[in-house]
């Protein structure tokens, strides 16, 4: 049984439903409500209400069932920052949450522990084209989510080899789809979609960059990242630590704009030309190579599915 932390998030809810489809039984935990919508997976899953940085109750999980591995969604970042806790103590407990979900791990002897980590790890970098895992990463961070997911991979990596876990890393890029967040501070993409789907204008307030026509990112279709991700976690062997998963190809703001012409011919926004970001994205080889992954969701695809979804009365 695949115990996955916010499971019912954007990435944990496409996971989930990709371990179902191999077969696997999965508990999902949950800081808040544990109540699992109607018809969000295909069969039945455990759902628990729990936080992370609560070892009792993590432990109590473990003793209720027989977990084989983790695949650790939830966000060990003090992210967003709360306005009731000092800087200090907010870092203090997102770590304490990791610490304690590699403690379970080892106590449970889980088979594998995947921890998510972000494409941001690479921010810094003056590489353009495909971003491979041997890349040197800088050790600064312009946000504090890269931040914290490096040191998530520095510590896994460490106590991988203390305790002799099989940990690894997923270096996730653009997330988009069902559940996802909108806005997306990273890129405009949703709110292409959503506009069109719902016949309102774009609004880009809460967009923080990659506004340009020609700007673009690796962006992943949710279904597909929840497939790579499963992929991994039950794969018999691996070769490495970490992983980058993606699309493996660069997505432009002119290339979401002209599938969604596809299907709402009067879709309009004008965007400035050119681009302000390296064109750059990940290679996904180490993941093809060591689970056969291919992403199925092609950008004409993933388009036509979330307007879709928009249309049937969805908020996000």
């Amino acid at each position: 049984m695949i115990l996955v932390t916010g499971g019912l998030g954007h990435i944990g809810s496409a996971t989930v439903q990709a371990l179902l489809d191999l077969g696997e039984q999965c508990v999902l935990v949950q800081r808040r409500s544990p109540e699992i919508p109607d018809g969000r997976f295909t069969a039945p899953v455990a759902s628990v209400q729990a936080d992370v940085e609560d070892l009792g109750a993590l432990r109590a999980i473990g003793s209720a069932y027989p977990i084989t591995g983790i695949v650790h969604m939830a966000g060990s970042m003090p992210w967003p920052p709360s306005p009731d806790e000092a800087p200090a103590q907010a870092a203090r407990d997102a770590l304490g949450g990791l610490f304690n979900i590699i403690n379970v791990a080892q106590e449970w002897g889980v088979q594998r522990l995947s921890l998510a980590s972000t494409i941001g790890v690479y921010a810094g970098l003056p590489n353009t084209g495909a971003l491979s895992e041997e890349l040197p990463v800088p050790l600064t961070a312009p946000h504090v989510i890269p931040t914290f997911k490096k040191i998530s991979e520095l510590v896994g990596n460490h106590l991988a080899q203390a305790t002799g876990l099989d940990i690894i890393h997923l270096r996730i890029s653009g997330a988009w789809g069902p559940l996802g967040h909108l806005p997306n501070f990273a890129f405009p993409a949703p709110q292409f979609v959503h506009a069109a789907a719902t016949g309102t204008p774009v609004d880009l307030s809460g967009v923080a960059g990659r506004l340009k026509a020609d700007d673009g990112l690796d962006l992943c279709y949710v279904y597909d990242l929840g497939q790579a991700t499963a992929l991994l976690q039950t794969a018999d062997t691996l070769t490495h630590t970490t992983y980058n998963v993606a699309s493996g190809r660069l997505t432009t703001n002119a290339e979401v704009i002209a599938a969604i012409k596809l299907i709402v011919p009067r879709f309009d926004v004008e965007l400035e030309p050119g681009s302000s970001v390296p064109p750059s994205y990940l290679d996904i080889t180490r993941l093809h190579h060591d689970t056969g992954y291919q992403p199925e969701w092609d950008t004409e695809r993933s388009v036509a599915d979330y307007i879709a979804y928009f249309r049937a009365g969805n908020a996000k």
